[in-house]
């Protein structure tokens, strides 16, 4: 039984992983060009893979994601490549870019498939098992909401001059353009998140209660 359970368990990892590299692969599916920074659903599979399989495997998939990424933002290149990509140089400069992309590209990624989790399992104990679709709602907003938050912050800390040069803005007004960013393209990433993953996770998870 142990053994089936493994097996399931690594079915379910490689199912999840097709979905990411499918919604990468398909245009205005996994990344939705609206603003400087694309937006993106490819969070949402790692949301619910890491309430339903755990945290490990949810790092493994955010770090999948955060890979997806770096590869999309090296051989699509645009103002924001950089960003993303260690291979790419800032708009205007040449050579390559800079080690710090990779913190951008698989911290936040890598978080994303972890806090869900413990948060999920925390609202568990604390709610005694009860209002699960509210704990698997929120859960999934939390990770939408770390996704892009810790993002945005890396970029304004990590990269502020060269995203200044980029957007046209300085001082304060660097930091507004990210706080902007946050909320009118992260929120509804959040929410739909919180929607996917109410609605996916808690069919998958009676689905895994009732194998065991």
């Amino acid at each position: 039984m142990q053994q089936k359970q493994k097996t399931f368990r690594l079915v379910l990892t490689a199912f999840f992983l097709a979905i990411l590299l499918l919604l990468a692969t398909v245009p205005f599916l996994g990344f939705i060009p609206i603003g400087p920074i694309n937006a993106t659903t490819l969070h949402i599979p790692v949301i619910i893979a890491s309430i339903v399989l755990g945290p490990r495997l949810g790092a493994f998939l955010g770090a999948s994601f955060g890979l997806i990424s770096m590869i999309r933002s090296t051989i699509i290149v645009t103002p924001m490549s950089f960003l993303f990509s260690p291979f790419i140089a800032p708009f205007g400069e040449t050579g390559y870019g800079s080690w710090k992309a990779l913190l951008i590209t698989f911290i936040p990624r890598i978080l994303i498939g972890i806090v869900p989790y413990y948060f999920y399992r925390w609202f568990e104990k604390r709610m005694k098992n009860r209002k699960a679709g509210l704990g698997l709602f929120i859960a999934g907003l939390l990770g939408g909401i770390v996704n892009t938050v810790v993002v945005m912050n890396m970029v304004y800390f990590l990269f502020q001059a060269e995203y200044a040069q980029i957007i046209g803005e300085a001082g304060n007004a660097v930091y507004v353009a990210i706080l902007s960013i946050i909320f009118a393209q992260g929120i509804p990433e959040a929410i739909v998140a919180g929607l996917a993953t109410a609605g996916v996770a808690a069919v998958l998870l009676r689905f895994l209660d009732k194998r065991t």
